[in-house]
């Protein structure tokens, strides 16, 4: 029965968000169980592609990477794939009317990191950034609005403001294993083998900027998906206060984290936040 082989795709989906990231999934428990198992759906999708371009590196990446693409492709256009985490994520492309232009962009960049090392302009920067990170919060905006298009319409920007400074928050955080372990440099204007307190300041205002802009539309999502962004919107902003509080010579030497102990307050503290309307 496909409604059984469904199930198992879901599963995946789950056990994939699970696995490789215990911030994002706790975030997504806290969205209603209407719209969980979509995001569940949509990162998995992400997560897979991403780790194509960039662990698999004992592997033929770039025809593992043509292979999943079209496997894609033919899921959406067949509604069923027998790879489960494409089949869950083609449920929710079509649940929610996801416009083929989001994941095509989203596989763009992913593509680009392939070979491309360097980002020397801002133009090339924000495209990359649309491509990898905006595009993965106007999906899930697509679910947290449930077809309403003037609801999207109106909460689009702070939608790609939030997953903007979410995956520059990564791009700091992950400077030694982008840099050293990869070759890449995403920040252009900022020379990483010298980096100092004075560019890292530069782009961490710039961060701060985007979670500006991105809490208007948090404020004014459903009910349903409010408290699980306002919980991931509360992480990151602890971590990027670590990334901030780090000396610009330490960033290049580990990777700042945030302790399970101050997850557990931030998750209490962003709870006591959100029913006392305090977002």
């Amino acid at each position: 029965m496909k409604a059984i082989f469904d199930n198992i795709s879901e599963i995946c989906s789950k056990t994939v968000t699970q696995s490789y990231s215990t911030s994002f999934s706790s975030a997504t428990k806290m969205l209603a169980p209407s719209i969980r198992q979509d995001v569940y759906n949509i990162y998995g999708f992400v997560r897979f592609a991403d780790e194509i371009v960039d662990t698999f590196h004992e592997y033929p990446k770039e025809i593992l990477f043509d292979d999943f693409e079209r496997q894609m492709y033919a899921a959406i256009d067949q509604k069923i794939s027998l790879n489960p985490i494409l089949n869950s994520f083609q449920q929710t492309v079509h649940k929610y009317n996801i416009e083929p232009e989001l994941y095509e962009a989203f596989m763009s960049s992913m593509r680009l990191d392939l070979h491309k090392k360097e980002y020397l302009t801002e133009l090339e920067y924000k495209q990359y950034i649309y491509g990898s990170a905006d595009v993965v919060g106007l999906m899930c905006l697509r679910v947290f609005t449930k077809g309403d298009r003037e609801l999207y319409d109106r909460l689009k920007d702070s939608a790609m403001k939030l997953g903007s400074a979410f995956q520059k928050v990564n791009f700091l955080r992950d400077l030694k294993a982008d840099f050293e372990g990869l070759e890449r440099t995403y920040f252009p204007n900022a020379d990483l083998k010298n980096l100092d307190d004075v560019s890292k300041q530069a782009i961490i205002s710039e961060i701060e900027q985007d979670f500006k802009e991105a809490k208007v539309g948090i404020v004014n999502l459903p009910i349903d998906a409010r408290f699980g962004v306002f919980t991931a919107f509360r992480y990151y902003q602890r971590l990027l206060k670590k990334l901030k509080a780090t000396p610009s010579s330490r960033l290049k030497e580990t990777r700042i984290r945030v302790s399970d102990y101050k997850k557990v307050e931030l998750l209490a503290r962003s709870y006591v936040k959100y029913r006392l309307n305090l977002i």
